[in-house]
């Protein structure tokens, strides 16, 4: 069963999944900043468009565009930021 989720009164939508070997969300975010904490290991993918993102303990953001990952480890916060939408598939360890 596919279950939606939307954040940040409907600027960040996103369906969650089962893929063959890990649980995943695949979701659009529209231009803006927004925090996200994990609470698994997680391995996001830009789809489409381009997001900055400020990971943990990093100093400077750092830009990914289509087809570019990062992984975020469990139980941290990051920033992210983007000028146009964007669209991304997540997976969770």
């Amino acid at each position: 069963m596919l279950k939606v989720n939307e954040y940040f009164d409907g600027k960040v939508k996103s369906i969650a999944l089962q893929t063959e070997t890990l649980p995943a969300t695949i979701g659009v975010m529209e231009p803006g900043e927004y925090e996200f904490g994990t609470s698994q290991k997680e391995v996001m993918t830009i789809v489409s468009g381009s997001m900055d993102a400020l990971l943990p303990g990093a100093s400077e953001w750092a830009t990914f565009s289509n087809g570019d990952s990062f992984e975020i480890e469990a139980n941290v916060k990051f920033q992210v930021r983007m000028s146009g939408q964007t669209a991304y598939f997540c997976t969770y360890e």
